[in-house]
This record gives C-alpha cells, structure tokens and sequence, in this order.
C-alpha cells in the first residue's frame, strides 16, 4: 500500500469517570496499555495505545474521565489532561455507560461544543442493560443531543461490536504514512507501566476513599543478569492509611506485589523482581507542587 492509500491518525477516549475508555483501548489495541479497575478515575495520565497494521496506524488516546466537582488540584490536573486530549485529534470517541447519564455527561457533551473533528458516540456496557427493550428509544434520545458521526452500542467486557467501532475510526482517520514505528504500543516507559501496575492493584484491594489518596513511584529501575529489579514507592496522604495498604501482617502489600509481578513479567518478557514500600506524604493530592514532583504534569 503507497504512503496515499495509508491511513493514520490520533483517536481521543473520553468520557466520565469508569465507563470503560481504558478497557476499550486494551482491546483495540490488543494488549494491556492502560490500567482497569472498578474504582472511578482509576486513569490518571493521558496514554497513548497504538494500533498498527498494513492498511492504517490508529493512535489512540485513553484519558481520565472528566468530571464536573473539582474539590482538590488532583481533580483539576485529571480534567486539564483529558481535555488537552482533545486538540489536535482526528476522531473523538464519547464514551457513556449503557442507559445511564448524569451531570457529568451533560458536562463532556458540554465540552465536546468545541470539538470541530468527527464525533462517534460509544454507548459501552449494554450487556448491564436488563430491560432490552429501553435500548433502542435510549438510543435514540443519545442521537438527539449532538449531531454525532455514528452511534455504536459496545461490549468492551466481551468485545462485542468493537469490531464495527474500529472500522468507523478506520475510514475516518486522514491519509498519512504511519507516525511510530510498527512495532510500538504505547509512549509510555515500562518505568510508568511499573508503576500503573502496582497503582491498579492497590485500586482493586482497597476500599472506597483510599486509592484515591495514594500513587505510586518508581524509585529504582535496572536490570541486573536476566532479572528486572524494581523498587517502588506507594506515597499515602493519611498515616491512618498505611497499615490499611499493608494490611495484616503485611498479607495486602504482599498480595499487591505478587499479582504486579506477575503481570510485568508478561508485559517486560523478562523475571522481575519487586520490592515496595509504604510512605506518607500528607496532602500530595491537593498540592500542585507535590503533584508536579510525582510526575502529573501538564503535556
């Protein structure tokens, strides 16, 4: 195929907070770039997933979910970097859940008034849809409230219909020679995919306040022999919560350690070996300083 018949071009993720941006991106892509779990705004960092093959490169881009309270400077570098997202892309993907919308969906659709490039609404999780039947006029209410591209009811879960998403990006994705090199997936560091691993199972373990209120850094990263050895900090905002993430006799830390080797030494190709500390820093959250310093910065 000549460089005229290529297709490439950057695709937005965005949406509210856990409607499954990131588990659309693992799929469409076709391994795990961005961290998923049940808790909200378990996406902190804009993170681009890469999709290559002989036909297009499909750059996407998963991003936190937005959402309208903005109580600490966490909540508002979350909001600046899902809405940077949106310059300069080619297609947008809205993402809403099911037959479910609340303000902060009024609120992104708000956002998207600025968005010049086409938008193609994905209504993701219609298999949680019980009454089958509120689907179809559902999903013709959605079409009202923008002139969207498409509107394409998905599974990410399943992967059901994904395959009729891609296709709407493809053909609208400008004619251009590839921007990465066919064999990267992501822009990011196996350093910051150290880290988001061990953030998700912490995000999986621990109960609802607390996630929200811890992040982790990588402190050592090198290889010695064959074996990976990595260090890492898990910063907490409360003293109160660093027995919590430890847990009994230190069986949660161990846990969380077990499982994030195991899947950075699928990720990596290579043995890991991981050793993680618990620290407190009180309000790193709510400082921008201590927020720039633990790597959320504005791109």
């Amino acid at each position: 195929m000549t460089d005229q018949q290529y297709r490439c071009g950057y695709v937005a993720l965005v949406g509210r907070p856990n409607v499954g941006k990131s588990t659309i991106l693992n799929r469409l892509v076709g391994q795990k770039i961005s961290i998923t779990s049940r808790r909200p705004q378990t996406t902190r960092h804009r993170i681009l997933g890469i999709r290559t093959d002989d036909q297009a490169q499909l750059i996407f881009v998963d991003t936190p979910g937005l959402h309208s309270r903005q109580p600490r400077a966490m909540n508002r570098y979350l909001n600046r970097a899902a809405t940077d997202s949106l310059r300069d892309v080619d297609v947008v993907l809205f993402v809403v859940e099911g037959t479910r919308w609340n303000e902060d969906d009024d609120w992104v659709l708000e956002k998207l008034k600025a968005v010049s490039c086409p938008v193609i609404l994905v209504v993701n999780k219609t298999d949680r849809v019980e009454d089958k039947e509120t689907l179809l006029p559902w999903l013709q209410q959605l079409a009202a409230k923008r002139d969207f591209a498409e509107l394409i009811p998905v599974c990410a879960r399943s992967g059901d219909n994904l395959d009729a998403l891609e296709a709407a990006v493809r053909k609208r994705l400008p004619q251009s020679p590839p921007f990465f090199p066919e064999d990267q997936v992501t822009d990011r560091s196996e350093r910051f995919l150290a880290a988001e691993l061990v953030r998700e199972k912490l995000f999986r373990k621990l109960g609802e306040e607390i996630p929200y209120g811890l992040t982790v850094e990588i402190e050592s990263f090198k290889t010695e022999g064959e074996t990976l050895h990595i260090h890492a900090l898990i910063w907490v905002e409360k003293s109160g919560h660093k027995p919590i993430v430890i847990g009994k006799n230190g069986a949660l830390l161990k846990a969380v350690g077990q499982e994030a080797r195991e899947d950075m030494q699928k990720a990596f190709d290579r043995k890991v070996f991981l050793r993680l500390w618990v620290k407190v820093k009180e309000g790193w959250a709510d400082d921008e300083r201590a927020l720039r310093s633990l790597g959320y910065q504005d791109t």
